[in-house]
């Protein structure tokens, strides 16, 4: 429960915030209706990014501790301030020609048309996310050096298609091409390039990431602070952050309009991701569960397609939590058995 004595803490503060504000603004039962709904969404953040924390910690547990703490420090202050309030001013502001401050006051005053302006950019966010997520599924599963398969055979036969230079990345556009037929004319060009910002933000982080790998392999002039963890991984855990976040924050505005009451309970979430984060870090359950990371991406792939798919038809958002839920418990459901399997034919042996 050590792992976990910050976010209840925060918990508290953040529903006693909710409640406050409702109370402020409808009395006593508005104060219970923020209070619920702020509880409401931080149960919906954490089971859409629980797969999220998994990612996090099979990166993070090769880190050194000066990176880990400074993700898990300050990757916490981007994630709940920067992705799940100040991103969305800025997608408004841009969208409607407003500055950061007009936009804080419209989304206070007016959340109903500052809601309006950010799902109805829900189509190019959604391209952005759903490519970033897409590329970290292919490169998980068509890697042929990949030793563990989930799925046998057929995982392995996948994997061996990783020889083929870039076929993440062909893929990847493929996809995006053929979702153009799922927006309206007006929109397919703005889709396509934020699309291509996704597609070309990962490979560019991935890019820092190998080049300082191989300058530290080589024995080039890398700081300490760029080993063991560095620059290019940092980046990337940042933006898989904000691609989970996208998905959350838009979700959000079909339960409330009120964008105080969206932050508190989404940072009550990404408070508990971060937690869980440290958790399997530090317990090793990644080296106990030998499927957990593949259920996590398996997740993360459904995930990029129903962002993808939610650009025309919209998909509940429990349903995507409980479909991503449903691949960590099947991947752990196999780790255990393949572990028991194991241990019974050392004893026979």
């Amino acid at each position: 429960m050590q792992h976990f004595r910050i976010s209840f803490i925060v918990s508290l503060l953040c529903l006693g915030l909710s409640a406050w504000w409702g109370y402020e603004l409808a009395g006593v039962g508005g104060a219970l209706s923020a209070f619920g709904i702020a509880l409401i969404l931080a149960a919906m953040e954490v089971s859409l990014s629980f797969d999220n924390a998994v990612v996090n910690a099979s990166v993070l547990k090769n880190w050194d501790e000066y990176w880990q703490k400074l993700f898990l420090g300050v990757g916490i202050i981007i994630a709940v301030f920067g992705m799940r309030l100040v991103f969305p001013l800025v997608i408004v502001a841009v969208a409607a020609d407003l500055s950061i401050a007009e936009v804080w006051t419209l989304a206070l005053n007016d959340p109903k048309t500052y809601s309006t302006h950010l799902t109805n950019h829900h189509a190019e966010v959604a391209a952005f996310g759903g490519m970033f997520l897409l590329l970290v599924f292919l490169n998980f599963l068509l890697d042929e050096d990949k030793e563990v398969h989930w799925l046998g055979n057929f995982e392995k036969k996948l994997g061996s298609l990783g020889k083929v230079s870039s076929i993440s990345v062909m893929i990847a556009i493929g996809v995006l091409l053929g979702c153009m037929g799922l927006v309206q004319e007006g929109q397919k060009l703005v889709v396509l390039i934020s699309g291509l910002w996704g597609i070309l933000i990962y490979v560019g982080v991935d890019s820092i990431s190998s080049l300082l790998e191989k300058e530290e392999e080589g024995g080039g002039n890398v700081g300490d602070l760029v080993k063991r963890g560095g620059i290019g991984g940092f980046l990337y855990l940042e933006v898989l952050d904000a691609s989970f976040s996208f998905d959350g924050v838009i979700g959000a505005f079909a339960i409330t309009t009120d964008v105080v009451i969206i932050m508190l309970g989404l940072a009550i979430g990404a408070m508990f991701v971060r937690s869980m984060t440290i958790y399997l870090v530090k317990k090793g359950t990644l080296d106990q569960f030998l499927y957990l990371e593949h259920g996590a991406h398996y997740a993360i792939g459904i995930l990029a397609a129903i962002m993808l798919a939610s650009m025309k038809f919209h998909v509940p958002e429990i349903f995507t939590g409980l479909i991503g839920v449903a691949f960590i418990a099947a991947s752990v459901w196999s780790s255990v058995r393949h572990r028991r399997k194991h241990e019974a034919l050392a004893v026979t042996a």
